[in-house]
């Protein structure tokens, strides 16, 4: 046996003799390869001998799992091994386990199939039975088959079976017929997996992308060199770059999930206790990695799988979701967390109701302030929240009121959190601040400074009564410290607002300096999703550009996307920019009107100062005693804001 295995290199010269007429490549297909596996590899060695020996046959060896001859830790087991063997067969330096894709190099010689793209998929069923010289399947069928198999060869394959069974039945069969997972591509899935590694692999099905820490606690293991060995599977994909490097096939995870015939299948206990696992082994990773060096990027991620696990599975043991969600919702960034719906999207549970909570949070940077102030309503209604998040949702439903300008309902929301002295209760006496001094009752809100601190943002607060009151210098000197303090606690959302606020605030005296600060602010705002704040800095430049030509258009074309957004709000600083600049310009009847849709946006009472500010920047009279309690009297701050004016002028001029 020894020696005839050493034959196969006879033949290879035989067919190097041949006259370049009849000279040819013969073709060798050695299919379902994991089935030469065994203890000492001995039939594996045979065939690895034949390939070598072999060197003008093209061989097309075919398996659930990768080549391993180019790994040198089988040095010994068969006679070649290691990269510069087989150097097509190496792993590339960013993976360790997983082929790269055919278009990575050229010189690669392993290759994974499992993802082919919507137009193979199409042009594979489109080819695969034809009629007369048509495709046999519809279009709207193949549409089905392919969305649905995630580019598996081996779905499109039972699919096609499944296509002709219906068909010899006598019924036509449609779309919905191919809505569905198959038990054979499970069944094949797993007929070479042990015991262990089908519980591991349907304990990875609950996760979106995994590693192989996540990996081993989800399955309650306590060493990962299980999860090593079915990492090292086609069915499992690797992106080296990507936070978590590992994910199930996508077709092959809808079937373990959707397994109702295996005979070890799962009952919901298990699915539950495996749920369980892995948002506690989600958990501890972030608390640890957080306790060394906080990631946005973890966090996020973790709240994602978190979010939809607890959901899915009506999951209790929250607590580290309550602890980050408060972390997520600290900086002001607000990436998406939706979760994918499930079932009817009631909310039932605790774990439905932090899901939907975070939800409406993060989502009220894209949508209608007044649907986010909806949302918070029916969660709170549900009575479902811990008592943590409530004071959240709250909390952020009084912040939805002060956006729509519905400013008593905002102050009773946010006394309620202040009076409960929770972890809000500072944000929620900054917010009381703020609502005072959108009153016009500057003292108050200046009182409540000294006590806000870093979480009650205190320089924010006091850069906006300083740039109300046309002190430019104080307020960009708040707006600064403000941002530094910021970049200290390493909050980007802070960083970026007060980018905004220390902009607008220079943007009434320096337009050259403004231009600027503008610049980095719109630097700082990018991917940070902060609806509000984009738009103020569309209203800053404005400002800056007031005593120009297209003011007064871009103004129509803003009022149009406060309007789309939800954040009425925003209006009163249109017309303050509008103010300004039909004062530089002396335009007293388009100040007539400014005045008089200021007056109208400010009856309630809130932002009222705004219309002072605009008679003051014409230098105009009150009409009546104004209810404003200025810090540093009316006069002073009329003159400040009236020499604003001329200063633009003056600047024209030069």
């Amino acid at each position: 046996m020894e020696a005839l295995s050493y034959y196969p290199h006879l033949l290879a010269w035989d067919l190097n003799q041949l006259p370049a007429k009849k000279r040819l490549t013969p073709v060798v297909l050695l299919d379902t390869f994991e089935d030469t596996a065994d203890r000492h590899r001995d039939f594996e060695r045979l065939l690895q001998r034949l390939v070598w020996l072999l060197p003008n046959v093209f061989f097309v060896i075919g398996g659930r799992s990768r080549l391993q001859w180019a790994d040198p830790a089988l040095h010994g087991q068969l006679d070649w091994t290691g990269p510069t063997a087989w150097p097509g067969l190496a792993a590339a330096p960013s993976s360790l386990t997983v082929p790269q894709p055919r278009a990575a190099s050229s010189g690669a010689r392993q290759f994974l199939i499992g993802d082919l793209s919507p137009e193979d998929c199409e042009d594979h069923l489109a080819r695969r039975l034809v009629q007369d010289g048509q495709p046999l399947i519809g279009a709207d069928i193949r549409a089905a088959i392919t969305a649905r198999s995630h580019g598996l060869p081996l779905h499109l394959d039972l699919a096609v079976s499944r296509f002709l069974e219906i068909r010899r039945t006598g019924r036509t069969p449609t779309a919905a017929d191919f809505d569905c997972t198959f038990p054979a591509l499970l069944a094949r899935t797993l007929s070479d997996l042990t015991p262990d590694e089908r519980h591991l692999l349907r304990s990875v099905s609950l996760l979106d992308a995994f590693d192989l820490d996540l990996a081993t606690h989800t399955a309650g293991l306590t060493q990962q060199a299980l999860a090593r060995r079915l990492v090292e599977r086609p069915l499992v994909t690797e992106n080296p770059y990507a936070l978590w490097p590992y994910h199930l096939h996508r077709a092959i995870r809808s079937a373990v999930r959707d397994d109702e015939h295996s005979d070890d299948r799962w009952t919901p206990a298990d699915w539950h206790q495996a749920a369980t696992r892995a948002l506690a082994a989600l958990g501890d990773q972030w608390t640890k990695a957080a306790a060394l060096a906080p990631s946005r990027m973890l966090l996020v991620a973790c709240l994602r799988q978190g979010l939809r696990l607890a959901r899915d599975h009506s999951l209790t043991g929250l607590d580290w979701l309550i602890e980050a969600a408060f972390v997520y919702t600290d900086d002001s960034v607000w990436e998406p967390l939706t979760p994918p719906t499930a079932g009817t999207g009631a909310t039932d549970t605790p774990a439905d109701a932090v899901a939907e909570l975070l939800t409406a949070i993060a989502r009220r940077q894209r949508e209608h302030r007044q649907r986010t102030a909806d949302r918070l309503t029916a969660v709170l209604d549900t009575g479902l929240l811990p008592a943590e998040l409530t004071e959240m949702a709250l909390y952020y439903r009084a912040k939805a009121h002060k956006d729509l300008s519905q400013n008593d309902a905002a102050r009773t929301g946010m006394q309620q959190v202040a009076d409960g002295d929770g972890r809000l209760a500072v944000k929620a006496r900054r917010a009381l601040a703020n609502l005072a001094r959108l009153a016009g009752d500057f003292p108050t809100a200046l009182a409540a400074v000294p006590t806000l601190g870093w979480k009650g943002r205190h320089h924010r607060v006091l850069g906006d009564i300083q740039w109300s009151h046309a002190d430019t210098a104080a307020a960009v000197a708040a707006f600064e410290a403000g941002r530094a303090e910021a970049e200290q606690h390493g909050a980007a959302g802070e960083r970026a607002m007060m980018q905004v606020r220390l902009a607008l605030a220079v943007s009434f005296a320096d337009p050259d300096r403004a231009a600027d600060e503008l610049t980095l602010a719109h630097q700082l705002l990018e991917g940070l999703d902060q609806r509000s704040n984009t738009l103020l800095a569309q209203v800053v430049a404005l400002i800056k550009d007031a005593g120009t030509g297209e003011v007064a258009a871009r103004a129509q074309s803003l009022r149009a996307d406060i309007e789309a957004a939800g954040l009425p709000f925003l209006h009163r600083f249109v017309e303050l920019a509008l103010a300004f600049h039909h004062a530089v310009r002396d335009e007293d009847q388009d100040m007539a009107a400014t005045i008089g849709r200021l007056r109208a946006l400010t009856a309630t009472g809130d932002f009222a100062y705004f219309t002072d500010i605009a008679h003051f920047m014409a230098g105009l009279p009150l009409p009546e005693p104004s209810t404003t309690r200025w810090i540093s009297g009316e006069q002073a701050v009329r003159d400040r804001w009236h020499r604003l004016v001329h200063d633009r002028r003056s600047h024209f001029s030069r």
